[in-house]
Formats: structure tokens, sequence, C-alpha cells
């Protein structure tokens, strides 16, 4: 590879925020890494299918992803490690007991050395927590259950 092809390379990592790119082209590999690539990102992922409305306006088929006990699921919307809080020091951002709007952040789930802040999305009070911290977490899988 020339050097212009890596310089176009390195455009494309800063443009497109990436830590890491490894290129292959038959013998040639080329592996850049960027200086932040040790720096924790903290970024938003909106959470898909999850009710935003208050629970008072809740139809049926808002709540047709909660379990027969009339509980609303907060799922992850990706595949990751899950955090309670934002450090080891610092205090969970939810526990049981307490409320939740759309926009109250109730954990981090870290996916490719990125902390990516996940929101309630809907609207009641914490009943329970089905992760432990530092867990592995697929797509989809329940964090938290919601009473509405």
């Amino acid at each position: 590879m020339d050097l212009k092809k890596v310089k176009e390379l390195i455009d494309i990592m800063k443009e497109n925020d990436l830590v890491e790119l490894e290129v292959v082209d038959g013998d040639s590999k080329v592996h850049l890494k960027g200086p932040q690539a040790a720096v924790p990102v903290m970024t938003q992922v909106p959470m898909p299918a999850a009710p935003a409305a208050p629970a008072a306006d809740a139809t049926p088929a808002a709540l047709a992803d909660a379990a027969d006990d009339g509980l609303i699921n907060i799922e992850s919307p990706i595949v990751g490690t899950f955090y309670q809080a934002s450090s080891p020091d610092s205090d969970p951002y939810i526990k049981v007991g307490d409320p939740v709007d759309s926009d109250t952040v109730v954990c981090i789930i870290e996916a490719m050395k990125v902390m990516n802040e996940i929101k309630a999305e809907t609207g009641g009070v914490i009943a329970e927590v089905c992760c432990k911290d530092g867990e592995a977490i697929e797509f989809g899988q329940v964090l938290f259950k919601v009473r509405p």
C-alpha cells in the first residue's frame, strides 16, 4: 500500500470516530490504532420498540412485551457488558424502587470499548434489576423490569 492510501484510511477513521482499523489487501496488511483507544467514550443508544408514553396512557399493544405480571421490560439494544454505575466507586444509576421516566439513564453497556448509556424509554418504578454488574449481555436481554 502506498502512503496516499494510508492517509485516506486515517481520514476515514477520523470522519467515523473509529478507534482501530485493519485492512488486508493480498499480502499487504495495515493496522491503524487511534490515540483515543484507551479512553472510553460515552454515547447514548436509543432503545428500540420500548413504549415512550407514560404508563397511564399505555395501550395494550404497548404493554404486549411485558410479562404476565404487568411489568414492562427494559431490554438491551446491543450486545456488550452491563454496568450499573459509571465507575466502580460510583453509586448505581438506579435501584429497585427508584422512579424512572423516558429520559432516565438506567445503566451503561460497554460494547467494543465504547460506553453506551441506556435510557429507560418508559415511565414507572424499577421493580427488578435482572443483570449483575460486569455480566455479558445479549441483544434483547431483559435488563430491568418496571412497574407502570
